[in-house]
């Protein structure tokens, strides 16, 4: 056992400071968080009520095992746009009958739950999560379908999600509708292309094309029931496979279902029993500084978030701007690579390169916290060789098979962002503190490089600079990036799965763990070629 020692003084300045600092940030997301979890607000969950029906949440609450958690994904979806925070929707892993599921909610209180352009996205990455970790998928249906006025941004990349649905099936991932309302036009197909779909007395209504349509096509005279019921379908079309009373009733027969799965995990499972880490998880909240251009040790973070705090470093005297090593998080194994000084050199993107091989080797999963202003610059390292050496390790990266985690724990800039596997490296998932930063450069190091490129063409055309125009371009590129760069900013775009309170940081990560072990966990030998 080789357990972190870590020291910090939680009534020192710094600590103090820093703690306020999360602390606020905590207070300005959950302001955030409390939109997506009033949906459509008082009165329109009021009115969803008066009908006799549960919200989303509820009925999450009721489809999952007592006191177990849920996971909830990408809650900040569409913030900052001109749709509602959480885009109509509410997605996460729940227990259902002891059996790890992905859960797709719609919120009916939000806009019918009609899908916008974030939904979708938001929709598409639930499909991703539960195919790469083997999750059975449950779809909690009560949408009006596309949101017409945005359709030009729906309709086309929306066929994705039908796609998705039978693509799970054929790889033996079961998939299950509950249809609670309005299951209309494409989104007839939910339940349609489910391998098991539930209706709902009077209740749920599915169909291609509603009366109006249907009067205006054919000249036919209908309803819904008719149309689309949950009679019909039980007793003529055959779609309903199961005719529920009432919502409650949908739910004890969805969680009946997933019960008669005889679902089996195919990972290797927990390794060792959990043990919780010597250190206060409390105290995650005062290590990070506000100015991430002050450094911090990973170790501190590391020492609470691994059980027993125990962490066997690899090549500590080697590439210190990286922090490698093996421990395991709730009795999982799991490699982890931890930015250590901000810049990554050369050695750090051998090390990184030889570590990730590794881990395909022994089969281990890995874990990414960022704090990264990116590959070092300048004609001393570029004569080195920092290109082929940056490019070793975003090459092992990208072609690893074992599952990564990603946890933006400070700065994540430029190609350090890839290397250290971002978004666009298809992590398992990837999770952002309230202190993070991401973008392709600083803010006052984008607007400096766009400073000296205009400057340089206005001389170059014999004209003369204005510096006060100078110093307010600057001034306004430095606010753009520092605003889009912000962890709720890249959350609202759905380039993370959530911002995490720092606490949470070994739960979140522990229910990751489980998740992944649905599926085979197996590493590869095959690689990009190595520039040497």
């Amino acid at each position: 056992m080789t357990a972190l020692r870590s020291i910090i003084d939680t009534s020192s300045e710094d600590f103090v400071a820093n703690a306020e600092a999360m602390n606020a940030k905590l207070d300005e997301l959950q302001a955030e968080f409390d939109k997506a979890l009033a949906g459509g607000g008082e009165a329109k969950v009021e009115r969803h009520r008066k009908r006799g029906k549960l919200t989303a949440r509820e009925r999450i609450e009721l489809l999952i095992d007592r006191d177990s958690p849920f996971l909830e994904l990408c809650p900040l979806a569409a913030y900052g746009s001109a749709f509602q925070v959480g885009a109509s929707a509410v997605i996460g892993i729940g227990v259902v009958e002891g059996v790890e599921c992905m859960i797709v909610a719609n919120d009916p209180t939000v806009k019918g739950g009609t899908s916008n352009p974030w939904t979708l996205k938001k929709s598409l990455r639930a499909n991703a999560i539960a195919m790469q970790n083997r999750l059975p998928c449950i779809a909690l249906v009560e949408s009006g379908g596309a949101d017409l006025p945005t359709q030009k941004d729906v309709f086309v990349p929306g066929g994705q999600m039908f796609r998705d649905i039978t693509r799970l099936s054929a790889a033996g991932i079961p998939t299950i509708a509950l249809v609670f309302g309005n299951s209309t036009a494409g989104g007839a197909y939910i339940p349609g292309m489910s391998d098991h779909t539930v209706m709902i007395e009077n209740q749920s209504k599915v169909f291609l094309g509603g009366p109006p349509l249907v009067k205006m096509a054919t000249g036919e005279e209908s309803d819904d029931e008719s149309l689309g019921g949950a009679s019909m379908h039980a007793r003529q079309s055959g779609l309903a496979d199961y005719y529920a009373q009432d919502e409650q009733d949908a739910v004890r027969i969805g969680r009946r279902i997933v019960a008669r799965l005889n679902w089996r995990k195919d990972g290797p499972g927990p390794v060792a029993k959990s043990v919780p880490p010597r250190y206060d998880p409390e105290e995650l909240l005062g290590i990070v500084p506000p100015d991430l251009k002050i450094p911090f040790n990973p170790r501190d973070v590391i020492a609470r978030v691994v059980d027993d705090s125990d962490f066997d470093e690899f090549k500590p005297e080697y590439g210190n701007s990286l922090c490698t090593g093996w421990a395991r998080i709730n009795g999982y194994p799991i490699g982890i690579l931890a930015n250590a000084q901000g810049v990554l050199f050369s050695a750090e993107s051998q090390k990184a390169t030889q570590f990730i091989q590794l881990a395909n080797r022994s089969n281990t999963p890995l874990l990414f916290l960022h704090n990264t202003t990116g590959y070092m610059v300048g004609k001393e390292y570029e004569q080195n060789g920092i290109i082929k050496h940056g490019s070793m390790m975003i090459n092992a990266v990208s072609n690893s098979k074992v599952p990564h985690i990603s946890v933006l724990v400070g700065a994540s800039y430029g190609a350090g962002h890839y290397g250290m596997c971002g978004r666009a490296y298809d992590p398992r998932f990837l999770f952002a503190w309230p202190s993070a930063k991401s973008a392709v450069m600083g803010g006052a190091q984008l607007a400096g490089v766009i400073s000296i490129v205009s400057r340089a063409a206005t001389e170059a055309r014999g004209g003369t600079v204005d510096e006060e125009a100078d110093a307010g371009m600057r001034a306004m590129i430095e606010a753009q990036i520092e605003k889009e760069s912000l962890p709720a900013f890249m959350s609202g775009m759905l380039y993370d799965d959530g911002v995490i309170d720092p606490r949470d940081t070994r739960t979140v990560l522990g229910l990751c763990l489980s998740a992944i072990d649905n599926g085979v966990v197996e590493g590869t030998d095959s690689f990009g070629v190595f520039r040497m």
